[in-house]
Order: structure tokens, then sequence, then C-alpha cells
């Protein structure tokens, strides 16, 4: 029997360039150390009175169906959130919840997209975005950003790509590069959208872990609320990857339709993790910068690492819980040496280019060991670099 084009098509075909992620998983399973700074995954564990909140709502019996676009109380205080860290005015007639962010990546392009409209997003980029945009019955078309402009998108390459373009993805701050958008980029991004006519799809799920600039959601620049769907979660801000709970941002008009789609998918996410997301978010800023406090050490370990010696260079890490490096000066490509990397020393990175190519001869390291691990590891990859460029 013949599968969807639709579903055979997800991937693009090919590699999808985690192959250093599989070889290190495989050693893992045996046994075998491996510093594994691939994903980012946090090297804590959700806090336990998340956990006890979350215990305390299923064994109260919130574990039926919950209301399908998300419990009042849950949206309310997302919108609340969102209105007192950005000024714009947001209630929960604004917000979906879904179950993680990656949920609410799709079902922003379902609602701005039909079938064979093409969907813009920046490389370098994380994994999911061109997969993403296929499910949704988008053709996928990168704007590249180079790392000799600090991996910002510049507007006159965004204004040559948006031309019969749908909608434009972004991410800041960002995923691989540890890049936060300065106001003189959102504003171009900005314009861009006005004048084509975008829908502009922003993935925040990195907004309270800035460690260089400041947060600017594009959904407070005039005129852009209108045309703006912000994806949320709590997966990076409370160490809750595994809990599963995102959101969707954007006019009220285009989350009602959204809650039609969720209906017919999702049927929503359990009410026992819901009520723990509201406790999580009501814990305030200082839990948040509790859990984001370890990468900002971890940036200036690296920083350290690096200074004094000119093979590896790191784009200004400024934001999320990655950075990344430019080994280029090695000669060698950034899956050679991440295999290379994991082969001979044990330590396991990701390679630029599993990330589009505009980041080819650079890795990615996520910032997820304890200090002392996580700085004996980067000290031993730039020792390796330097081996590998002599």
């Amino acid at each position: 029997m013949q599968l969807s084009n639709r579903i055979t098509g997800i991937t693009g075909g090919g590699s999808d360039g985690w192959e250093v992620f599989y070889a290190a998983r495989a050693r893992e399973a045996k046994g075998e150390p491996v510093a594994n700074l691939t994903i980012g995954e946090h090297d804590i564990r959700t806090d336990p009175s998340i956990l006890d909140a979350m215990h305390a709502a299923a064994m109260g019996g919130h574990t039926g169906y919950a209301s399908v676009p998300g419990t009042t109380e849950l949206r309310a205080a997302v919108a609340a959130r969102v209105q007192a860290r950005t000024g714009v005015p947001s209630g929960p007639e604004n917000v979906l919840i879904t179950p993680g962010g990656q949920a609410a990546l799709f079902a922003a392009h379902m609602a701005v997209l039909d079938p064979g409209d093409t969907a813009l997003f920046v490389d370098p980029y994380y994994t999911t975005y061109p997969g993403t945009i296929r499910s949704a019955g988008g053709v996928p078309k990168t704007v590249v950003a180079r790392s000799e402009d600090g991996f910002q998108p510049q507007e006159n390459t965004l204004e040559v790509a948006a031309k019969g373009a749908k909608s434009l993805m972004i991410n800041t701050p960002n995923n691989p590069t540890g890049v936060v958008y300065g106001r003189d980029t959102l504003d171009g991004i900005a314009r861009v959208c006005t004048d084509a006519g975008l829908w502009l799809i922003s993935d925040e799920v990195y907004d309270t872990q800035v460690w260089d600039g400041t947060h600017i959601s594009p959904r407070t620049l005039p005129g852009m609320a209108e045309r703006t769907l912000v994806v949320g979660s709590l997966s990076k801000s409370h160490a809750m990857t595994g809990s599963r709970l995102g959101w969707v941002i954007g006019p009220a008009q285009v989350i009602s339709h959204l809650a039609n789609l969720a209906t017919h998918t999702t049927y929503g996410v359990p009410g026992f993790i819901q009520d723990a997301g509201r406790f999580a978010l009501a814990q305030g800023d200082g839990l948040e910068a509790a859990i984001a406090g370890p990468f900002k050490r971890r940036r200036e370990i690296v920083l350290r690492a690096l200074d004094g010696q000119q093979v590896v260079r790191a784009t200004p890490p400024q934001g999320a819980m990655y950075v990344m490096l430019d080994i280029r000066a090695t000669g060698m490509s950034g899956a050679e040496f991440a295999l290379r990397l994991l082969d001979e020393e044990d330590i396991a990175v990701m390679p630029g280019e599993s990330f589009g190519t505009s980041a080819a001869g650079h890795v990615r390291v996520a910032m997820t060991l304890p200090d002392e691990a996580f700085g004996q590891s980067v000290a031993r990859l730039v020792a390796f670099a330097g081996k590998m460029a002599a």
C-alpha cells in the first residue's frame, strides 16, 4: 500500500545530520563514558515543588479531559506573563495551550499556510523547522544568516526571499547559535513582513535565557501584533521538557481556529500537567533565574577556555543554552570534527551542518553538563582543535 507523500516527505530525504548524537547515545547505552554536549536537555530535573503540584492535581481528580484550548486558569497565567513582559495587551483568548513548543510550531504553520505555500525560516535553524513546514503542507525555504554578520538575518536578504512567500519563522534567543536578535534586526524583519504581507512566527522558547542584550518579542513592534504568532514553552524556562507544555499566542480569531485544530488532533493537554504549569509560572522570576543561571556561568567557562588561542572562535553567546564554535581553522568540516572528537576524545557535539549550510565549519556545544565536567570537556575540545590545526 502507498503511503502519503506528506508523511514520507517530512524529512525531505537524505541525512538528518544527527549521526553524532545517535553514535553518542549508542555508546552511552553500552555503558561507555561520553561527555554528551549534543542536545538541549538540562542537567537538573524538574523542581520537586512542581512535581508535587502535578501529583496533587492528579490525585485531586484532574485526570479527565481538560479544556481543549487549555484551562482558563493556565491561559490567563500565560497571558499575564506575556503582558507583564512585553506590554502588549493579552488575555486568555490570545493563548492556545499545546503539548510542547513543537506542537505549537506545527499549529502556527497550519494556521497560516495553505498547501504549496512558501514558508521562510532562518539558516542556521533548529532541525525540526523544515519538517514542521512540510508537515503543514508548506514548502520550506531558508534565509541565510552569515557568521560574518553575527548570524543576524539581514533585511536585504529577507526582502529578496520574501517575494511570493506566506510566512517567516524566526528564533531569538537562537538555537543553535546563541545569538539574540537586536532591535535593528527585528525592525528590519518587521518592515519586510509588513511590506510583503508575511505572517511572522516567533519561536521564543529561550526568552528567559539572555546573557547579553535584551530579548525583544516582535509582537511588541508597531503593526506586528496582528500578524505575529509567538511560540512559547515551559521546557527550557522551567526544566519541564518531558511535561510537554507549550503555547501559541496571537490574535483571538487565529486562536479560535487553532482550538478547532487541537480538537481534531491533540485534544488538549492533561489537566494535571496544566495545573503544574500554572504553579510553575506562579513561582515567578526567581525560579526561572535559578534554572537559567548555570548556562550563564558556563558561557563564561567557554569564553575563558577560548582566551589566548586562535584556532577556535565563538559566535558571541548572548542567550540560550548553546554556544556555536567556529572550527574552520582546523581545515575540517563540522561533521568531520565532531565525529573525530567523539572517536578520539569521547566528547559529543553537534556538527554545524546539522542546522543548515550557514553553520558549516562550526560545531554547536550544548552547555548541559555540570560546571566542572563541562569546563574539562571544553578545554579538551580546544586542545583537540589545536592539535588538528597543527
